[in-house]
């Protein structure tokens, strides 16, 4: 056991995870994750490419070239960052390239702020990448492994984000195991792609133009291999709890104290603060969603099976909806008996406290002005959304 900087932390499981090349240009708060990696290749306990860009669009399309000539390919990037990122991104999982990205969550401009929330990774969870969020900087270590050997798995062969909260995680220092690395190399076996890359001996094409027939099949292979990955990652999860004894729910989701009426869904760091909050009462659990692409679905609908009420915290808005996307998304799921708040909170990196928790909570039982959106804004203090009094 170990006491790192999250970010630091999250470089050395990188690190175990012997990567060909490392494209990436820093951005805030992630900075640290490309500069201890440059700092364990310039020292010689890992041996990789690092190439210095100029752009994160250079930092991604650097790892497209590098993953479709059969390397191990990883960046790490951030709000703007990953937006600047956008068209590359899209070409990525459409060539099925298995690229880790570590996502260190920033809130984008304007204004420009450098605090966390989660919308960078948000906007992006149609682009055909898979998405896992994770609590704590143990599961940010643990994760960024299972994302190699998720994304580079033949039944799945698709771009990952690992995705940590700025600052909450990345900047603070925990207690951190770190996998020996021979028993990593067990585990997430070298990068040996068994169909054709760029080889001169055999020469292919790779994203080509394709005509609208063609084009709507291909997007339709990929939605269906994303769909296809949740099963996937849970056997990868499963795998990695077996030999290194530390398990996150089934991969998918995470419930705790998930027996009563009433259940908030959350994902990232919050659900530790959410967890801290209900140890301290007895009428609400959490059900975490580690996974967000795949979108776990059935899952979800089991684990929400029969609430009366669902509180949906998330750290993203729906611009023109007023909601935010994961409350869309649970809300469509599940019945119309079960009552869905939405609770949009965190933008721009703005404390969530657990007297914000527990008065989320305890709203539910004021009949009179019951819970439906809330925006947790400046001061800490509740207030309605769209000017309601």
């Amino acid at each position: 056991m170990e006491v790192k900087q999250g970010a630091q932390a999250i470089a050395h499981s990188v690190k175990k995870c012997k990567p060909d090349v490392c494209s990436m240009y820093p951005i805030t708060p992630s900075t640290e994750l490309p500069e201890e990696i440059a700092q364990l290749v310039a020292d010689g306990e890992l041996d990789a490419t690092i190439i210095r860009v100029e752009s994160e669009f250079s930092a991604i399309s650097g790892c497209v070239g590098a993953s479709a000539a059969g390397s191990r390919a990883y960046t790490a990037t951030s709000s703007q960052g990953l937006a600047l990122m956008t068209e590359v991104l899209f070409a990525a999982s459409g060539m099925r390239l298995p690229i880790v990205i570590n996502v260190v969550n920033r809130a984008l401009s304007a204004p420009i702020n450098i605090w966390n929330d989660q919308q960078d990774s948000i906007s992006q969870r149609d682009n055909g990448w898979l998405q896992i969020y994770c609590e704590s900087n143990q599961e940010a270590v643990d994760t960024t492994i299972q994302s190699f050997k998720i994304a580079e798995d033949e039944d799945v062969l698709l771009p990952i984000m690992c995705c940590t909260d700025g600052y909450i995680l990345s900047h603070t220092y925990e207690p951190v195991e770190l996998p020996d690395e021979e028993e990593v190399q067990e585990f997430l076996p070298e990068y040996d792609p068994d169909h054709a890359y760029l080889d001169p001996e055999n020469p292919m094409t790779q994203g080509p133009f394709a005509y609208p027939k063609p084009y709507a099949a291909l997007r339709k292979d990929l939605s269906d291999a994303v769909n296809g990955s949740k099963e996937i990652v849970k056997r990868v999860h499963d795998e990695f709890a077996e030999k290194f004894g530390r398990s996150y729910g089934n991969g998918l989701i995470e419930e705790y104290k998930n027996d009563k009426d009433t259940a908030l869904v959350s994902m990232g760091s919050i659900c530790g603060t959410i967890k801290s909050t209900l140890d301290n009462r007895n009428d609400a659990g959490l059900m975490r969603i580690r996974c967000y692409r795949p979108f776990p679905e059935e899952e979800i609908k089991k684990a929400l099976e029969g609430k009366d009420q669902v509180i949906v915290l998330e750290k993203n808005v729906s611009m023109g909806h007023g909601s935010g996307a994961l409350y869309n998304e649970i809300k469509s799921i599940l019945p119309r008996s079960t009552t869905v708040h939405d609770i949009v909170v965190g933008l721009g990196g703005t404390d969530i406290a657990e007297e914000d928790i527990n008065n989320m909570i305890d709203s539910l039982s004021n009949k009179e002005n019951g819970v439906k959106r809330w925006l947790l804004e400046k001061g800490g203090k509740l207030q309605k959304n769209r000017g309601e009094k």
